[in-house]
């Protein structure tokens, strides 16, 4: 199978008390399936998968997969730190029916290559669903390197990677390594830095998995498909989000991002302590980004 084009890494609404709102979920759902999307990473690290419990966990990619009814592709955000508990929940997602998980490089404990290898290999040996490696060094002090990805890219049950590094001379050296998987469309390459993905498509990659998507889902969708078609065109585009860009990275993702979608008018404040509502001082650029871009709701200034 294959995955292209442009990924949301959707938020998980909550209420103002820290609660799951089902209901918004929905609506978020069906707002970025019309706006054109590809697909939809469910409870990834945008989605707040580190404050969420198992069942919790596991009830919100089962919605998803409700929810999108085979509309777009599901990506289920299935990693951790932990082997076991990352093996648990890309189970769960295989037998929910998910197309695909997005495994993040283990945070905190800071395996060697070694480690990182033998972790998504018995991962992608015990569970037959496509998966997709993410490494996201910035937030987990787990570098893959390009040679254990090209270990890893070989594997029948991995489908590709998203790089968030938003290194270009990574993403050249990956390119080389794993060429003959690439070129055999048996493994694919996704940014997952919105500051740098138009460059990152040019170079070869297949797709975006994005956090400013959640607000500007068209635009970031008709970016993708006009990469190969008009690339002046695309790129105008891409430097229009520039500002949006920096303001929803102003803070840790995702307080910027829920924040935006809440003056949208399409969530509620909710965020699961240890992150909390964005900084006054940050309210008023993004507020300016959404109203240059049409996107600010006036019942929520």
């Amino acid at each position: 199978m294959s995955i292209e084009g442009s990924i949301t890494a959707l938020v998980t609404p909550m209420n103002e008390k820290g609660e799951l709102d089902y209901f918004a979920l929905e609506k978020l759902i069906n707002f970025q399936i019309d706006s054109g999307i590809s697909g939809l990473v469910a409870v990834g690290t945008t989605g707040e998968s580190a404050t969420i419990n198992f069942e919790d966990h596991i009830k919100l990619i089962e919605f998803f997969i409700k929810i999108s009814d085979g509309r777009v592709s599901i990506i289920a955000g299935t990693g951790a730190n932990s082997t076991e508990e990352a093996l648990h929940l890309t189970k769960e997602a295989k037998q929910l029916g998910a197309n695909a998980a997005l495994l993040v490089s283990p945070y905190y404990n800071k395996p060697p290559q070694e480690g990182i290898y033998r972790h998504h290999a018995k991962i992608a040996d015990e569970v037959d669903i496509p998966q997709i490696l993410y490494n996201v060094p910035s937030r987990t002090s787990s570098f893959i390197e390009p040679e254990t990805i090209l270990r890893l890219s070989s594997h029948q049950n991995i489908l590709g990677i998203k790089d968030a590094t938003g290194d270009m001379k990574n993403l050249s050296k990956v390119l080389k390594l794993c060429a003959e998987e690439i070129n055999t469309n048996n493994f694919f390459l996704y940014s997952g830095d919105d500051f740098s993905s138009l460059e990152f498509l040019e170079k070869g990659g297949h797709g975006t998995i994005s956090v400013t998507s959640n607000v500007v889902p068209g635009i970031i969708s008709e970016i993708c498909q006009l990469v190969k078609s008009d690339f002046s065109k695309a790129r105008e585009m891409d430097e229009k989000l520039t500002k949006l860009n920096q303001c929803l990275f102003c803070e840790s993702n995702p307080i910027p991002v829920k924040w935006a979608l809440h003056k949208m008018g399409l969530i509620k404040k909710g965020i699961r302590l240890p992150l909390v509502e964005l900084n006054d001082s940050f309210k008023r650029p993004l507020e300016e980004c959404l109203k240059n871009l049409d996107l600010l709701n006036d019942q929520h200034n």
